[in-house]
């Protein structure tokens, strides 16, 4: 991998992030018109200062095979601590009753959907997830940020370390990340996971990657969270 080919994926990704960070802005969806449909129920969780919108080519997708998607509103930018995240995702499935869910995310968004998936009273709803760049071991990065939000990707933060010895519900998540992630240098392979590195370079980018909407709906498609043969 060249430096030449790490900077044009590098300026590629920001491009991509900067169009979807002002396309939601203005795009308008109604959450509840996102509900219909009779397949899996899947719960989007976007990363750190993403909007559900950010997510809309993978809720589209998702939406035109019947796919229920739900939307946890109460995240907003997702700025809240990762165990707080999942006490609001808990919460939403026990409220909404659903069970066999599938959760898709991004970056935090995986962090968060491990949790939720891992502690509390409701696990029992969430069947498998697909996480999009997750920073499962932290990023060497977060060292270098001053405000609580972005140096709490740090490998040596309390819940990441907790997160990394709780493996029970590893094989349930399939994990999707970049050749090159600018802000994950460590890559997203998680022990005991389905693990896909996908042969492009971005953080943000991979999201509509033609490999990752295929893993998406693979799993999404799964009635029982493993991986169809």
């Amino acid at each position: 991998m060249t430096i030449l080919q790490r900077t044009y994926w590098w300026m590629a990704d920001y491009l991509y992030a900067a169009k979807w960070q002002l396309s939601a802005l203005w795009r308008r969806q109604d959450p509840q018109l996102l509900l219909r449909g009779s397949a899996r129920p899947v719960l989007i969780l976007p990363g750190v200062y993403e909007p559900w919108r950010f997510m809309m080519p993978i809720i589209t997708d998702l939406t035109d095979r019947g796919h229920p998607v739900h939307i946890l509103d109460p995240l907003r930018y997702n700025r809240v601590p990762v165990a707080d995240g999942a006490r609001l995702v808990g919460d939403y499935l026990a409220a909404q009753d659903l069970t066999d869910v599938a959760i898709v995310a991004h970056s935090k968004g995986g962090l968060i959907g491990k949790h939720a998936m891992s502690f509390g009273a409701d696990t029992f709803r969430i069947q498998t997830m697909v996480a999009i760049a997750t920073p499962f071991g932290g990023s060497r990065y977060a060292q270098y940020f001053r405000g609580s939000t972005l140096r709490a990707f740090s490998p040596a933060d309390a819940t990441l370390v907790h997160l990394m010895h709780t493996t029970a519900v590893n094989a349930r998540i399939t994990s999707v990340y970049p050749r090159f992630d600018p802000h994950v240098p460590e890559q997203s392979a998680l022990l005991g996971a389905h693990n896909v590195c996908v042969d492009t370079g971005g953080h943000f980018r991979i999201l509509v990657h033609p490999r990752t909407l295929a893993e998406i709906r693979l799993v999404a498609a799964s009635g029982s969270g493993t991986r169809p043969d």
